[in-house]
């Protein structure tokens, strides 16, 4: 599977966590640049994950948008683990339904 991972300067073990997870193909936009206000989300993207606590209300109204536009799923989560943990299985309850 494959992830766009959206917020935050440092992953620090989020990137290992997201592998053991199942998610071979990480792709990571900090969300701080003024050109990612472009960004273009594929719609081969299984799955992109925005952590709300590094990324402004007008970004993540862009996110919503293109993710919409490509029919790509979008879950947002805080930073730590345990709340990605949580919006993971329920992405992964939802494709088993």
């Amino acid at each position: 599977m494959s992830v766009l991972l959206i917020g935050g300067d440092k992953l620090g073990n989020i990137k290992d966590k997201l592998k053991e997870s199942g998610f071979n193909k990480i792709e990571h936009v900090t969300g701080r640049k003024s050109g990612n206000k472009k960004i273009r989300i594929n719609s081969n993207l299984d799955l992109v994950l925005v952590l709300v606590d590094f990324v402004g209300h007008n970004f993540m109204d862009i996110i919503k948008r293109e993710s919409k536009k490509s029919g790509v799923r979008v879950k947002f989560s805080k930073r730590s683990w345990s709340y990605i943990e949580d919006e993971l299985k329920d992405y992964i309850k939802k494709i088993d339904e």
